[in-house]
Order: structure tokens, then sequence, then C-alpha cells
């Protein structure tokens, strides 16, 4: 009993001893300079394997019974720093974090709280300065600039920690860890997708020209399931260059208002730090911070050189936490620059580092992209250089770019673009795909995201495509079911020669339908028939359904998404069509084509061909004949897509798009059944507005020429379905309104949360604001209505109108970012609201990812 009792105080007396040693660490982690939390923020004693990390609030509580009393604090974009732990058993610590590479004075600056000036403020008057000499030492004030860039793209998943199975048997995933990379802040992590890109840049003032020479070019990983171009064409404006010297920055398919706009004294907090050493030239550490956190702006610090140049040296700029930025935790930029000695700035490195997460306690991804720039030059080209200007193509990818030998990659890429691990992503995909679930995996990702199914499993001998299968089954209201199968064939069926087509039946007006095409295309196609530029003659053959006033511009018309509709769509006829087409394309925005159609439209009792009478009646018609001659212009310079096999969908609307179509016939001629002219026009362009969002215009213009029935009439686009469409009226019947000349404009504007930013409880909700104002103006001139020259013309359908002197008009009010994928819209009719079996208001919505 005795021993029992000493044992007892002796584990007693052990148990107080370790507890009397154990203490807890607590605090917060933030920003020098703007005093925004840190989230996830990683601390471990020194020399230990002791730690945690941050929370969303930057926020931190450690328990640990270690004699190590020193704490280490990294976070990206930040130096490390070394924090001495007090001998109590609770400590609390505001730590604070400088950029990397820069000691600054412990300075907080309290956006909220604090009383700022712009009048008699020195650190207004400085950047003021700077910003009077950015355009002066732009190096495209030289006739001639050329320089070699290499660029690294990253993805990789942040923070990866392998997991082993708990019964101690070897997984399918093992092999991941040799695959892992640290970060130099010590983050781990695995390099999923990987890209690369050695090019030479040439830029010319007078005429202006830029060309990129692409030495060499490799990628690998998990979006190879995408479009090798279209996803370059994607990172490309996603993550482009950023020049902070003009006043809005391009990045995330946003606008971000530069810290040297000319607006930026309005928009921004400027503040004289330190004076320090940047490569030995004595710096001011210029700070900033937006006065409103949620904006599109950044926080950070702009080295500039202390001397009447007012140069800047080096920039380093970050996201603010509140930001209304989906996916976006954390974001560094790193920018250096030199100074030559006519004054010319030149970049030397920009470097993005970015945390994605879809959620906040997601780990999320890592990504980077690093751009090193080296052999500046003022030169004019010589020699086999100087016919880089006569290229028609803005980039020109030499033969061997994509099969450089690693030799190649060794000798040419700069030490900051190397890895820790030399495992490359090659070698991940290779062992990844080895794995039969994930193989599985990626194939039926790959059809969900494309549409098509190949016929062989290797990509460099799959000949034929079937698909798409999104169009498999749909319906409507005079075909029932309607049920489709298709598909076409690849490149490597023939680089030149393509062949597609689909075969379609409906359960209720048991009628085939068919699509038979074939095209030849000039140019060498690498990917896919349409992809840019197309130079190709096309011809086809198609018996389908015609909906009338209808017409959904980026998406199928058997697209099982429309299948769900807010009234009958029963404004239908047949349509046997054949067309001969010439299409061409050219890098400086310009093609143009022209098409010879053949076509046959069917009656149905839904939209009848009742033809009138000199005496007023009315004779049925079957159908009618027209043999076209179609012309088209379109000039889209800039114009930025994503190239999918079927579609171009665009990934921004900067870019000017002016369009112009003329369309002729003449009656008698190769069986047509009429003379008819139609002419079309439109312009489509999006503004930015800096920091208070952008607005998208289309305008378009169009009349017919002749006297023709009414389905070669204008019909304006009706959308019958609940998703927002663009260039359709949401609350319009089909062939509500029948005209001959029109104008239309549809004009949406998107505040990017400019509104609700404001609101202290849904700004949490990162929710955006669109208004949109559609509408059209219509005329039907008395040759082509019935009611005053009706002879040989069709009858209306029943629920057809003219319009009144009014245009018909819609307005929308609508939020964006709703749970960071949908959008809903709440849409009136302002005018004719009078006519039966309309809808006079209504909500509409659509997914859509954005940053």
């Amino acid at each position: 009993m005795r021993k029992k009792i000493v044992l007892g105080c002796v584990l007693l007396l052990v148990c107080l001893l370790a507890d009397a040693q154990k203490i807890v660490i607590k605090g917060v982690v933030t920003d020098s300079i703007s005093g925004e939390a840190l989230p996830y923020a990683s601390l471990m004693l020194k020399g230990t394997t002791i730690g945690t990390i941050t929370d969303a609030d930057g926020r931190f509580s450690l328990s640990t019974s270690s004699a190590v009393r020193v704490l280490e604090v990294s976070y990206l974009g930040y130096d490390v720093k070394t924090v001495d732990i007090s001998s109590g058993k609770t400590t609390n610590l505001k730590i604070r974090l400088a950029p990397t590479g820069i000691t600054l004075n412990e300075i907080v600056v309290e956006p909220g709280r604090e009383r700022y000036r712009r009048k008699d403020n020195p650190a207004v008057r400085f950047v003021r300065e700077v910003i009077a000499r950015r355009d002066g030492s732009d190096p495209r004030n030289h006739d001639y600039f050329r320089y070699d860039q290499y660029e690294k793209v990253v993805f990789a998943m942040n923070d990866y920690t392998p997991k082993k199975k708990k019964n101690g048997q070897p997984g399918k995933f093992d092999f991941l860890a040799d695959f892992i990379d640290t970060l130099e802040v010590g983050t781990t992590i695995l390099p999923v997708s990987e890209r690369e890109k050695i090019e030479t840049v040439y830029y010319r003032k007078h005429p202006k020209s830029e060309k990129r020479v692409v030495k060499a070019s490799k990628s690998a990983g998990v979006d190879e399931i995408f479009s090798r171009d279209g996803i370059q064409q994607f990172l490309d404006e996603a993550f482009q260059e950023v020049d902070i010297f003009q006043n809005n920055i391009p990045l995330f398919l946003q606008r971000f208002v530069s810290p040297l706009s000319t607006i930026g004294p309005a928009f921004y907090k400027y503040y004289l730090l330190d004076t320090l050493q940047v490569d030995n030239k004595p710096c001011v550490d210029l700070g900033f911070v937006p006065f409103n956190s949620e904006s599109f702006g950044f926080t950070g610090h702009l080295f500039v050189a202390l001397d009447s140049t007012y140069f800047v040296k080096r920039a380093i700029l970050n996201v603010a936490k509140d930001i209304n930025l989906n996916f976006v935790s954390q974001m560094t930029i790193e920018q250096t620059f030199e100074r030559e000695p006519d004054s010319t700035r030149i970049i030397t490195k920009d470097d993005i580092r970015v945390n994605f997460k879809l959620s906040e306690k997601s780990k999320g991804m890592y990504a980077q992209r690093l751009n090193v720039y080296s052999n500046h030059s003022f030169e004019q080209p010589l020699g086999e250089q100087a016919g880089v200007f006569e290229q028609s193509a803005p980039v020109i990818t030499l033969k061997d770019a994509y099969r450089q030998p690693d030799e190649f990659w060794v000798a040419n890429r700069p030490e900051s673009g190397k890895k820790r691990n030399s495992n490359s992503v090659e070698a991940l995909m290779v062992k990844l795909r080895s794995v039969p679930v994930f193989y599985i995996t990626e194939k039926v990702v790959t059809t969900l995201v494309s549409g098509y199914i190949p016929t062989n499993k290797d990509p460099r001998k799959n000949k034929f495509d079937l698909g798409p299968m999104n169009s498999t089954i749909n319906g409507n209201a005079i075909e029932g079911a309607r049920f489709r199968v298709g598909g076409g064939t690849t490149p490597v069926f023939n680089p030149h020669w393509f062949f597609d087509g689909y075969v379609a039946y409906g359960t209720k007006d048991k009628k085939m339908k068919y699509d038979a095409l074939v095209e030849y295309s000039f140019n060498r196609r690498k990917d896919y028939r349409l992809e840019f530029p197309r130079h190709a003659l096309r011809m086809e053959y198609m018996y389908d359904i015609n909906k009338l006033g209808q017409n959904y511009m980026y998406t199928s018309k058997d697209n099982v998404m429309l299948a769900i509709k807010r009234q009958k769509d029963t404004r239908a006829t047949y349509l046997r069509k054949a067309e001969l087409e010439y299409t061409r394309e050219h890098y400086n925005g310009i093609s143009y084509g022209a098409i010879v159609r053949n076509r046959r439209e069917y009656a149905t009792e839904y939209a009848a061909f009742d033809r009138i009478n000199s005496d007023g009646s009315t004779t049925p018609v079957k159908n009618y004949d027209m043999t076209e001659l179609e012309l088209n212009f379109r000039y889209g310079k800039n114009e930025k897509f994503y190239q999918t096999r079927t579609q171009r969908i665009p990934i921004t609307y900067d870019a000017l798009i002016f369009n112009l179509s003329h369309l002729m016939a003449k009656k008698g001629l190769l069986g047509s059944s009429y003379t008819y002219h139609r002419t079309d026009i439109g312009i489509q362009k999006r503004f930015w507005f800096s920091a208070f969002g952008y607005a998208d215009l289309i305008t378009k213009a169009g009349k017919v020429w002749s006297k023709v029935p009414y389905p070669l009439l204008i019909l304006p686009n009706a959308n019958i379905t609940y998703t927002i469409q663009p260039e359709a009226y949401t609350n319009m019947n089909a062939i509500e309104f029948i005209n001959d000349e029109y104008i239309s404009w549809d004009l949406t504007y998107y505040m990017n949360g400019n509104l609700f930013n404001r609101l202290p409880l849904i700004k949490k909700l990162k929710w955006r604001e669109v208004f949109c104002f559609r509408g059209l103006w219509g005329h039907l001139t008395d040759k082509n209505n019935p009611a005053v020259n009706g002879e040989g013309l069709y009858a209306f359908p029943a629920g057809s109108y003219t319009m009144g002197k009014a245009p018909y008009m819609e307005v929308s009010v609508g939020i964006e970012n709703i749970f960071k994928f949908l959008r809903l819209d709440y849409v009136w009719r302002l005018n004719y609201r009078n006519h039966p079996g309309i809808q006079t208001k209504g909500v509409r919505c659509t997914m859509h990812l954005s940053f």
C-alpha cells in the first residue's frame, strides 16, 4: 500500500512539473503596412516540428512544453520573422510581417480608424511626381525594342502532405511523395501542371507592330483535358504581365486600379515609410492601401529612387483580404526594374504567386507565373531577324519549339525557374495514368469538358470523336423527345479534310433529321476544325427543325440545358438546306466569307404559309425555295476566346467587334421563289470604368429591302428559356414582332460590388450588381405588311404583331457571384404589355464562374 502511495505521488509530481513547463502562445499575424490579418501563416518553434497556422482572421494559439523559446513565422511573399517568447505561461503576440527582402519600420496603418488627408500630404505629392514621369521612361518610346523572355506557369496542390493508410498497407498514390516540392517559405506543394516557354519579343514603333517568336514551349499536367491553345489563351488573359505604369491592370479577367494610375491619389492612401537600400541605391519605401479594401486595388510598396528621377526600382503588390475577388485568398506580385543610361525603364522580373481556395477551410491550390526578362536591346533587327515584322501572325512558333530536348531547357532555363525537386510533371502524369481509378476519372472529365468521346484512348491515334454528348437527349413541343447521335473526324484522320454530322429522331413528329458536313482547310489544323485562323471551304447538307425567332448564340440548339422552357416552343418549320461556304480569317482581325445557299422551308400547323390572293382570300402553301448568296465581313482585332471543337467562347469582350453582312437572291434564278435583299450591321465593345466596373454594349441594325413573306423578314431573337442568354429578349415571345427594319441594343453594366461592398453585412457575401437595359426599335414598311399590301405575302401567324412608334424595351436588375457561380436577374418588360400570352416579369438565372 505504501508503494502505491509513493508511486502515485511521483506520477502527480511529474504531471505538475510537466504542466508547469507548458506554455500557451497566442496572437495575431498582420501585414506591416495595411495592418490586415494574414490567414494561414505558418508558425514553428525553431529547430522543432512543433507549430501551427493562423486562422482566417490571422489568429493562432499554440500550447507546448518544449524548452525552445524562439518562434519562426513565415508567409508567402513576406520575410521569415523570428520572435522571442517570454517565460510566462501565456504569451500574447502581435506579429507584423514585412514583404520579402525588405526591412521596414514597425509601422501599422489602420485605414478604418486613422484620419487621412490628401491635401498637403507629402506622400501624395511624392507619388504625383512618380506618376508624372512614368510615360517618359517607357522602353516603347524607342523606335525598336527587343528582349528575351522566359515564362513559367505552375499550378500545385498547396500545403500538400501525403497520407498513409491506417492499416499500414501501401497505397495506390504513395508515389506522389516523390514529386513534392518545397517553396522558399517552407510550404510543401505537389505540382500538377507546369508550362514553360522561351521566346523573343520584337517591338517596332512605326508602323506599330509587336511580334513574339516562340523558340521553345512545353506543358504537362492535369489540364491536358482542355485545349492546349485554349488554355494558353486563358492564362495569357487571366495572368497578364502586370504593367503598374498603366492606369488599369488587367488581372484575373478584372481591372485593378494601378497604384500609379492618374486617379491613384483619389483611390489609394499613400505613406512615406522609410529610406533603405535597393541594389545599393537609396530608395524611399512608398506604401499604399486602397480607401475601400473591398475594391479592385492593391496594398503594397513601391521602392522609388531617392533622387530627381523618381525611378521605381521595385514593386510589391498584394490584394486586400476583404477584396471582392473569388477564389484568391492571397496574392503577391513582385517586380524589379533597371534604369538605362538614358533613363529608360526595363523590367527584369515579374513574379506573381497566388493561393486559390474554393472555401476558407480548404488548402486550395498554389499558382505561380514567373517571367524573367533578359538581353534587352533598342537596336534595329538585322539579317534574318529583320523579316519578323513581315510575318502576319503576332506569335510565330518555330518548327521545333514543342520538341526541344531536355538539354536545351537546362541550358536556357534561368536560375529562378529551377525547381528543388527534379522530378517532372510529365513523369507524374505517366504514373497517375497507370492507376485505373485516375485514368477512368480523367476520361470522364475530358468527355464532360469537351462534350465528345474519342474512339481511341491514344490522342495521337484518335481519328474520330462521338458527340456532342450534351445534345444526345432534348425535347420540344413539335418533336416530343428528341434523340441525336453524331460525331466527326479529328486532325489525326487528316489535318486538312474534316467530316462531321449527326442524325436525330423525334418521338412525336416521327421524323428523321440529319446533317452532313465536309470541310477542306487550306491551313493545317492542330486540334480543331474551327481553330483560328480559318481558311476553309465547307459543304453542308441538312434537314432539321427550324425554330423561328430563336437563336442561342453560345450554345448548341440541342443542349439539354435548354430543354426546360417557360412556354411551348411551337413556332417552328422544317428546313432543308445545302450550303457551300468560303471563309478566310487574318491575324489582323479582319475576316470575310461568302455562302451560296439553297434552301427549302416547309410550313407546319404552328407556322402556316397562307398566301394572300388579290381578292383577300388565302391559299395554303406547302413550302417555298430560295437560292441565296450571303457576303460577310468581320473585324475583331485582339479578340480573346477559348476555342472548343464547335464553338469559340469569349474570354473577354474588350476587343471592338464589327460585323457586316448582305444577303441576296433573284426570283427565278436557280429556283428562288422571291427576290431578296437583306443587310445587317453590328458593333460590340466592353467599356472599363476603372474602379467602377465595366459595361458591355451590343448594337445592331438591319433592313430587308425587298417584298417577301414573313419567314424572310426580321424576327427578333426571343429567349423562351429560364436562362440568361446574350443578345436575346427575355420576356418576348417567339415571332411576337415581325419587322423589315430594326435597330437594337443590349447594354449590361457590371458594378463589381461597388454598392454591396458598402453594406456592412451584405459585403461579406461578395455579391456583385448587374443592370441590363435592352431593346429593339422595329418597323414594318407597307410593302411587307399583309394588312396594307398583302397580295403574294403570307398571313402572319396568330400572336404576331407589328411594332408601334415605341421600341420594345426591358430592364433587369441582377445579382451575380451568388455562391461564386450563380447569377439571378429579375426582368421587367416595359411596354407592349397588353399582348395576350406574354410574361411581363420574371426571374432568370445562369451559372458562371468568375474571379
